[in-house]
Formats: structure tokens, C-alpha cells, sequence
């Protein structure tokens, strides 16, 4: 697979380029401002871009969504419990912005479990509220694209609307705590880590790992 990134907006987030090798077919992750430097880099990859993901609908992953689609013609694919926050300038954060963009709403909602096929690729949809109520990862291969669940050493802010600590350590032990520790992981923003580093030093991987000793067997977690 081709993996290309380049940072974006006021806010600094990572947006992703995935690239099946085989077809050209591409994907999109978290287009968050910045549309020519994203365009710029699909246009040397030389990808034809069918999905915009986004991890989660915050403005500053969510900013180029109106621009790239309109250039690509892709469709915009973001978790059904934050589909309504991309055309909600309050709950998406888009008025604490100092860069105006444009609402553009889904065009396919996703749900936990399901696999976006990008030519030869599957993405895995992971389904991890806490940052957002419709915060996902995506899972191809060795990698994880963790938006702001998971960043190196750190987690996403859960002090927004909608925001929930206790969901988020939830979701890093039922969702996350079960990859391989040599899984790459590529955050929405900051550098790449890997899921055995996080295992090993994150304090809140400890507290959400805790958080499951002594329960009884299938009790205690729902894996919505």
C-alpha cells in the first residue's frame, strides 16, 4: 500500500493519502484545510481519490471535505453518530476556527465492524467514541489510522461537546488493546507510534487496561 501524509490547517492535523498500488484507487483520511497541499499531494502519488474518511467530524479534520470533494469528485464517508456534526458549525467546532470553510454533508455513513474496499485494500472500521461519539480508526494491514483516539503518548481531548473520558478508555481497551504491538500507528495529529509503545508508555492505555481487571467473563463492556 502507499501512505502519504501532510499536515493541514491552523490546528496542525495529519491528513492521510492511501493508495492501493494495484489499481490507483485511493482514500483520503481526515482532509482538514488546506486543500491545495492536499491536492498537491494526490497529484505526485498520481491516485485516483474515490473516499474522503473522516476519522471524526471536528473542523479541523472535516475543513477540506467541500474543496477535495468537489476536485476529486470523491464521496465523503464519516461514523452515522457524527454525520450530523458536519453541517453543525457549534458542535464541530467550526467557530472556534480562524479559517472559514464550507459545511458538506455525508454522502455514506459508516458503522462499527464494516470494511471500506480503497481497490485491493480493506480499511476495518473501528468504532471508538470518546473524542467524539462517532470517533473511528481504521485498521488496513499493519496499520492503524487512530484520528484522535490515540496520539503518541497522549489521547484526544474529550472536554467538547459530546466528549467522554470514560468512553474513550473503553475504547482503547475493547477496540485497541487487542492489536499486535508491532501495528504502526498513524494519529490525527503529532508522529506516528506504534500500538506496543503506547501498551508500554501511555499512561491512559494503563488506566483503560485497568479499568477491565476483575471483571467477570463477558460482563462489564459494551462493543457498540
Amino acid at each position: 500500500m502507499i501512505v502519504r501524509s501532510v499536515t493541514v490547517g491552523p490546528f496542525g492535523a495529519n491528513c492521510y493519502l492511501l493508495a492501493c498500488p494495484q489499481t490507483g484507487e485511493a482514500a483520503l483520511i481526515d482532509p482538514g484545510g488546506d486543500p491545495v497541499a492536499i491536492m498537491g499531494l494526490v497529484a505526485r502519488t498520481g491516485a485516483r481519490v474515490r473516499f474522503i474518511i473522516n476519522t471524526h467530524a471536528h473542523v479541523d479534520h472535516v475543513g477540506a471535505n467541500a474543496d477535495v470533494k468537489r476536485l476529486t469528485g470523491a464521496s465523503i464517508l464519516i461514523h452515522e453518530a457524527d454525520a450530523p456534526l458536519l453541517t453543525n458549525p457549534v458542535r464541530n467546532l467550526s467557530l472556534l476556527s480562524p479559517v472559514t470553510s464550507r459545511p458538506a454533508s455525508a454522502d455514506r455513513t459508516l458503522s462499527d465492524g464494516e470494511e471500506i474496499e480503497v481497490g485491493t485494500l480493506r480499511l476495518k472500521v473501528l468504532h471508538t467514541p470518546g473524542h467524539t461519539p462517532g470517533g473511528i480508526c481504521l485498521h488496513v494491514g499493519g496499520l492503524l489510522f487512530s484520528g484522535d483516539t490515540l496520539f503518541a503518548g497522549s489521547v484526544g481531548r474529550t472536554d467538547f461537546p459530546g466528549g467522554s473520558m470514560e468512553r474513550l478508555l473503553e475504547s482503547i481497551r475493547v477496540k485497541l488493546s487487542p492489536l499486535d504491538d508491532a501495528t504502526r500507528v498513524l494519529p490525527g495529529h503529532g508522529p506516528a507510534t506504534t500500538i506496543g509503545a503506547e501498551r508500554s508508555r501511555n499512561p491512559y492505555w494503563g488506566q483503560a487496561t485497568a479499568r477491565g481487571e476483575g471483571e467477570a467473563p463477558g460482563g462489564g463492556v459494551s462493543q457498540d
